[in-house]
């Protein structure tokens, strides 16, 4: 599957990389991606090579068919004549096979070439080199043993991490009773403030994307080995397989939305959100950070994407990134707002805004929320345009992701943060009327 080049538009401007190269390979650095670009030229050196030998080729063969025709009419042999021809054939075939195997080469490694990041970023590759830009809400001091949120899970009867690692493996989880309750009343009412008090637009997505999906998004070619892929026959008597793969997020169905389409500038910016499982193979070692629902292989998360003109792209961010902030505010769960270094950055993101939650037992932030913005790097993959009705030619959008929020890590915040010592759980206000007016959950053993 990663060998497939699909027609997408290259993710980097071709004319920017080629002619500032050196200006575009300072930038790269930044995120610690080396641009090779004597090997690039030498492919591009070869396929001009290659087209000026097909149009030679070309011509020699209209040329030669003009002599045949001729021939044909003063009947003269054409056993020679018939013989170039196909071996001028056999050569254009050739040479043809040799220019889709370099293309393909080509295409590769520019689809493996980084968004270029945002001079304002800091420079960095550690978690040190990112920039606190603010604190939200009280860190509680606690005057009892603080359980983390396992413990709090097992003594409640809604957390199952055994059964979970029986039926499928390590790193799945199971939720039951009044915890499963609390998870699909956060889900829920993060859609609804981000309908109803931010303008987004519901979806709800498929769950297996295509090969193009990806390569669109920007997953692909870089986190193949990152997903799970699934292979299906297409039918018993047929050895036909269909291959998909599971959403790593709902970013990547929400941004294909807009593959091949051209929009007028009246109707942005285009706002969407969903409600989706994730699945992630999180193949790193990540020690206690991977501890419980942290990190698992499959959760839940609440997804923003807007997709604007270029000009609003940057007050977006800030924009975005408001929306999620805003449910933890209602949540009333202290978080940090902090700026990626470019290091630190994702492949397809040219500036992030990371939102870590405090969890009282970790004595630690832990992220739950991450704000990018990709400018037009998704655009140009999926040829996602706009008009303005003044010029005839369209132009690129740029797109804009962030989660709003994860609803795993959201649910442990909460079972951290709102523990009491006559063992309960207190429901955030904002959530009580999701669960029915509930406002506190408790231990079987009470």
């Amino acid at each position: 599957m990663h060998h497939v080049i699909v027609k997408l538009i290259f993710m980097l401007d071709t004319n920017l990389l080629f002619n500032h190269f050196e200006w575009v390979a300072k930038k790269l650095a930044r995120k610690n991606f080396v641009l090779n670009f004597d090997e690039l030229n030498q492919y591009n050196d070869l396929r001009k090579i290659l087209q000026k030998k097909i149009e030679k080729l070309q011509i020699d063969r209209k040329n030669l068919s003009k002599t045949i025709i001729l021939a044909k009419s003063q009947q003269i042999n054409l056993q020679s004549l018939q013989k170039q021809a196909r071996l001028l054939n056999q050569k254009l075939i050739l040479i043809k096979s040799e220019i889709r195997t370099l293309k393909s080469k080509i295409k590769q490694y520019q689809l493996s070439i980084p968004n270029i990041p945002d001079d304002e970023i800091p420079n960095g590759f550690k978690d040190q080199d990112n920039i606190e830009i603010m604190r939200w809400g009280k860190v509680h001091k606690y005057d009892f043993k603080l359980l983390d949120h396992i413990t709090l899970g097992k003594l409640i009867g809604g957390i199952d991490l055994s059964s979970a690692s029986k039926i499928t493996g390590t790193r799945f989880i199971i939720l039951k009773g009044e915890i499963a309750y609390l998870h699909r009343a956060l889900s829920q009412f993060m859609i609804d403030i981000h309908i109803q008090n931010h303008g987004y637009i519901e979806y709800y997505l498929p769950y297996l994307i295509n090969v193009e999906s990806l390569y669109g998004s920007g997953q692909l070619p870089k986190f193949y080995d990152d997903l799970f892929h699934t292979q299906s026959v297409v039918s018993v008597n047929s050895s036909k397989c269909s291959t998909y793969t599971l959403i790593p997020t709902a970013e990547v169905p929400l941004v294909n939305i807009m593959r091949s389409v051209t929009v007028h500038k009246n109707e942005l910016p285009i706002k969407m959100v969903a409600h989706t499982p994730c699945f992630r193979l999180e193949a790193g070692t990540y020690g206690y950070r991977a501890h419980g629902l942290i990190r698992t292989h499959q959760f839940d998360k609440v997804e923003l994407v807007q997709v604007v003109h270029p000009d609003q792209s940057v007050q977006a961010l800030e924009e975005i990134t408001n929306h999620a902030e805003k449910i933890l505010q209602l949540l009333e769960l202290p978080y940090r707002k902090m700026l990626l270094c470019a290091g630190n950055i994702s492949f397809t993101s040219c500036k992030t805004y990371d939102l870590e939650v405090w969890l009282p037992a970790r004595n630690e932030y832990c992220e739950i929320s991450s704000c990018s913005n990709i400018r037009d790097f998704q655009s140009r993959r999926i040829n996602a345009r706009f008009k303005d009705g003044i010029n005839k030619r369209s132009k690129l959008l740029h797109t804009l992701n962030a989660s709003g929020v994860a609803v795993g890590r959201a649910l442990v915040a909460i079972l951290e943060n709102y523990q009491l010592e006559n063992g309960c759980i207190k429901i955030p206000e904002v959530l009580s009327p999701y669960m029915n007016g509930m406002t506190h959950i408790h231990y079987q053993n009470k």
